[in-house]
């Protein structure tokens, strides 16, 4: 078994070129499934049947491991199984036949756009260290990261990700760099533009040639962490601490486009989802604001 999973990870780094995330995600699943498997004596894919599956997941409901989480390495041990077969290394999936739990679909939490304003506010944060004050590097630099999030609509990952050369401005597009290494073009708002030239002419002055679009103090890659971690400072300095993520941004983003007027579509592409399923979550955020509206406004909405 063991063998077995560390050829489907090289499979999905060099053959998927999945992100390190994915990656890590994937690889402690099949292993923690590995290790149970060989409780069951299951030490090699053929002897794996969906009876270990199920123990597997009667164990993991024991535990009380949420239904998603289940549910993500059920399917991690889906697609193992699946690349397996496909190699002729097991005649069968033993996971095709075990149900997924049924989940509860939350609808995403989304700022209106009177809070993303509130956000993109160009005030600094309170106690806001001196490197961060108004005009600086920094200032500049996280004007330029909370424009750039919502008028693309790019995911955390896909923001540090980025570099100077995805940036044309005079198009007013970035290339951002997306799950399963799938390039799309993101719209740039005349905000984000003029928060990014300001952003980018400072940078220079500083002598600052980091190929990487947004770097921390000390001119280096900004990483996923330190993004989220002054974005958390910035929304607590707003009133809205605990209500937003860099990610509600891109549900922010989705769900304003449909509201106005947007087809599914085109904002799926705008967001580079695969499926249209997972876009369609945005429609029912919208029809939940509708529902709200009725229920205030129609004299015989009102239960008694």
């Amino acid at each position: 078994m063991d063998a077995a999973v560390a050829s489907y990870l090289e499979h999905l780094q060099h053959g998927k070129q999945c992100s390190k995330h994915t990656l890590r995600a994937y690889e402690n699943d099949l292993r923690q499934f590995t290790e149970f498997a060989k409780t069951r004596g299951a030490t090699t894919p053929k002897s794996v049947t969906p009876l270990v599956v199920r123990g597997y997941l009667a164990t993991m409901r024991t535990g009380g491991l949420a239904r998603t989480s289940i549910a993500r390495k059920l399917a991690s041990i889906r697609s193992l199984f699946r690349f397996l077969a496909l190699r002729g290394e097991v005649i069968s999936n033993p996971a095709v036949v075990v149900r997924t739990p049924r989940l509860e679909r939350r609808l995403p939490k989304v700022l209106s756009r009177g809070e993303v304003g509130t956000v993109l506010d160009e005030a600094p944060p309170v106690g806001t260290p001196e490197s961060a004050a108004p005009g600086s590097l920094l200032s500049l630099r996280n004007k330029a990261m909370l424009e750039v999030l919502y008028s693309g609509g790019l995911r955390a990952s896909e923001l540090v990700g980025l570099k100077e050369e995805d940036v044309n401005l005079h198009g007013g597009v970035v290339r951002v760099l997306g799950k399963g290494r799938k390039e799309r073009l993101c719209p740039l708002g005349r905000p984000a533009i003029g928060a990014l030239l300001d952003y980018l002419e400072r940078k220079r002055s500083e002598g600052i040639d980091e190929p990487r679009l947004f770097v921390n103090r000390f001119g280096r890659p900004l990483s996923d962490r330190s993004l989220r971690r002054t974005f958390g400072r910035l929304v607590t300095s707003r009133g809205l601490g605990g209500k937003a993520t860099p990610h509600t941004m891109r549900h922010s983003f989705a769900t304003h486009l449909l509201d106005a007027g947007a087809d599914l579509r085109s904002v799926q592409e705008l967001l580079g989802h695969a499926s249209l399923s997972t876009t369609q979550i945005y429609t029912h955020v919208s029809i939940e604001k509708l529902k709200e509206v009725y229920r205030k406004a129609h004299p015989r909405a009102k239960r008694r």
